[in-house]
C-alpha cells in the first residue's frame, strides 16, 4: 500500500468512523489486501470481541438479578421480572447461537456475574446480603434455560 493511500485510511478512521466501515469493508470485498488499515482494523475486531464479551456479562448480570428476586422475593413477583427474565435469556440465546465459542466465557463469568446480582438484588431488594446464597442456586444452564422458573 503507498504511503498517501494509507495516510488516507488513518485520516478517515479518525474523521469518519462510519466511512472508514464501508471503504474498509469495500476494500476487503474487492480483494485490495494492501490498501488495508491494518492497525485500526485489528484493534476494531478486538474491541468487537470484547463488546460481545460484555454483552455476555451485562445480560447474566440482570437474568441471575431478577431470578434472585424471583425466588427470594415471591411475594413481590411481577409481570416486569418474568418479563425480564425472558428478555435477557433470549438476549444471552441470540448471542450463543451467534457464537457458540461464548458458551464458554459465560461458563467462566457465571461466578463473578452471580456475585454482582447478589450484591444488586441487596441493593435492590433491602433485604440483608445473606438471603442471598453466596454460590448461585441454580446452574448457568438452569438460569438460561426458558422454561426454568421454580
Amino acid at each position: 500500500m503507498t504511503a498517501r493511500l494509507s495516510q488516507k485510511l488513518d485520516n478517515l478512521y479518525d474523521r469518519d468512523y462510519y466511512l472508514w466501515l464501508e471503504s474498509t469493508a469495500n476494500v476487503l470485498s474487492d480483494g485490495r489486501w494492501n490498501e488495508l488499515d491494518l492497525e485500526n482494523l485489528i484493534e476494531e475486531i478486538e474491541s468487537m470481541g470484547r463488546s460481545e464479551k460484555r454483552a455476555v456479562e451485562s445480560n447474566l448480570v440482570v437474568l441471575l438479578l431478577h431470578l434472585l428476586k424471583w425466588f427470594y422475593q415471591p411475594s413481590m413477583q411481577t409481570g416486569s421480572w418474568k418479563g425480564s427474565i425472558l428478555e435477557h435469556r433470549r438476549r444471552l440465546e441470540k448471542d450463543l447461537k451467534a457464537s457458540p465459542s461464548l458458551k464458554n466465557y459465560l461458563q467462566e463469568v457465571f461466578a463473578e456475574c452471580y456475585e454482582d446480582a447478589r450484591q444488586q438484588a441487596a441493593a435492590e431488594t433491602g433485604l440483608p446480603l445473606e438471603t442471598f446464597p453466596t454460590a448461585s442456586p441454580f446452574t448457568p444452564e438452569e438460569a438460561i434455560n426458558k422454561d426454568y422458573f421454580a
